[in-house]
């Protein structure tokens, strides 16, 4: 199941190929396409390599996050601003973006005012996501109160509000429930290093399980020590 890369920059190719087939597929299939984003180290690479490729029909492509920090889309922590930096530049400036964290009275405030422009994007054609040391994805944090919530199957929201207090950093955050995350027609999860390849192997019910336990989105583990 985890396909291994000798390098980094080994895995960001194949990444990229993979996501940049997907949306070619879609746009042709369907005349649009839609990509979902995520923060950390493992995406950047793969933003450099997709923000390049200028065969791809970027007006035709929206981009959003899985999950994002409730903080100002300029701030340091902001995973917007590192799709904004690393990603909708070149080639793919001309694509449309959709934040999933707001300026708003509340975390919770925020998560209700994206819903319907999140939801809208789906079926997501490629969703690249990465995983923490804790078995997380996107912000679907062991130890959130609001965990249950955005795990639940039979859930309607996409869109959740992540009060303060859990993660690295430990700020609110905006995430896509697990619900939102299976309506990807394809999922791409990043990882690096023995200690996440060792939670992946784990099943032992985190998060990333629950993903790779269900049926309806294929998912690719791609991999480098």
């Amino acid at each position: 199941m985890i396909e291994t890369y000798a390098a980094p920059g080994h895995l960001a190719r194949a990444a990229a190929e993979a996501t940049a087939g997907a949306l070619a597929a879609a746009i042709s299939e369907r005349g649009r396409a839609s990509l979902v984003g995520t923060g950390g180290r493992s995406p950047a690479p793969v933003y450099d390599l997709l923000a390049a490729n200028d065969v791809l029909a970027w007006d035709k492509v929206a981009v959003t996050l899985s999950d994002d920090r409730f903080v100002p889309p300029d701030s340091p922590d902001s995973n917007e601003r590192l799709v904004r930096e690393r990603l909708l530049v070149g080639a793919a400036a001309r694509a449309a973006f959709i934040p999933i964290s707001v300026p708003a009275a509340s975390v919770e405030a925020a998560a209700e005012a994206v819903e319907v422009g999140v939801r809208a994007l789906a079926p997501y054609d490629v969703m690249l996501l990465g995983m923490g040391d804790d078995g997380h994805v996107a912000s679907l944090i062991p130890g959130s109160p609001v965990l249950d919530q955005g795990m639940d199957p039979a859930g309607t929201r996409f869109c959740l509000g992540i009060p303060a207090g859990v993660g690295s950093p430990p700020l609110a955050r905006v995430t896509m429930t697990m619900p939102a995350l299976l309506q990807a027609r394809l999922i791409l999860v990043l990882i690096a290093g023995e200690v996440k390849k060792h939670v992946v192997e784990g099943r032992s019910g985190l998060p990333v399980h629950a993903l790779l336990d269900q049926a309806r989105a294929p998912v690719r583990i791609l991999w480098t020590p």
